[in-house]
């Protein structure tokens, strides 16, 4: 196998680590509980393992991570035993928490929405759900989902891309200064913020194919290829160019049945006239 050139000196490229979401947490369906709005599956997006940022409460769906808005980048995770932690970002370009995606699959929790609420849960690595207790401690130590396991997804007014994610006692997960001595230790993580500030503003980062918006397009694009084939068989005969053009512009404009009936009736008039 034939290798590029290196020289000595050349600096060698860092690659990203990737985490296999799809073979850790499946598909990101639930099966914990009949109550959970399972996330949507596509066959022609399945293979976008990319990460992009939540825009809207709707689109957090599927495996997420929620990235604090700390000094040095860093992300909220669990250990299996339940314990929640900030968890430093490796994933990321220039510091930017809209490039940053999880290299350690503790990083990874899998959200859904209640049916009928705006309430969301969020599930461990290890299938537990985050839960928040009175004294505001987080911890993913529970298989069942209670009050306590629930949370709303509240986009930030003033800063786009950003959420409020507050608890049953209508407090926020929030960041507060570390009380260990080491040198640049991350901060801790709790769910007992009182009110919106900074240190409670996250960027909720998910996987392209559950973003509904990126799959509508996605599936509007499915649609609107066709080959000159498939024009050919529908109509019964052979087609002109201009005539597959004009299907194909049809098709991308919505009204491809109508063109088609157009050029089915011309059909009829051409063999009698």
């Amino acid at each position: 196998m034939v290798k590029a050139l290196t020289f000595k000196g050349d600096k060698k490229t860092k690659k990203r680590k990737r985490v296999d979401v799809e073979e850790k947490f499946g598909t990101g369906e639930s099966s914990a509980s009949n109550e959970l709005v399972k996330a949507p599956e596509d066959g022609a997006s399945v293979d976008d393992d990319s990460w992009v940022t939540a825009e809207g409460a709707g689109d957090i769906v599927g495996p997420i991570i929620f990235v604090l808005p700390s000094d040095t980048p860093s992300c909220m995770a669990c250990d299996t035993t339940g314990k929640v932690f900030a968890s430093a970002l490796e994933n990321i370009i220039n510091g930017d928490p809209s490039t940053a995606e999880p290299h350690d699959v503790r990083q990874v929790w899998v959200a859904n929405r209640i049916v009928g609420t705006d309430t969301y849960t969020f599930k461990g690595h290890h299938g537990k759900y985050l839960g928040c207790d009175k004294y505001g401690i987080l911890s993913a130590n529970t298989e069942a989902v209670s009050p306590l396991e629930t949370f709303h997804c509240i986009p930030t007014a003033d800063t786009p891309g950003t959420f409020q994610v507050q608890n049953l006692r209508e407090t926020f997960i929030t960041i507060k200064p570390s009380t260990s001595s080491k040198a640049n230790a991350l901060p801790e993580v709790r769910g007992d913020g009182d009110q919106i500030t900074f240190n409670t503003t996250l960027r909720i980062r998910m996987q392209a194919r559950f973003k509904p918006k990126l799959k509508a397009n996605k599936e509007e694009k499915a649609r609107e290829k066709i080959s000159r084939k498939e024009l050919e068989e529908a109509v019964g005969r052979k087609l002109e160019d201009d005539e597959v053009r004009r299907l194909k512009k049809a098709r991308r404009e919505g009204d491809y049945h109508e063109a088609l009936l157009l050029i089915k009736v011309k059909n009829k008039h051409d063999k009698y006239s």
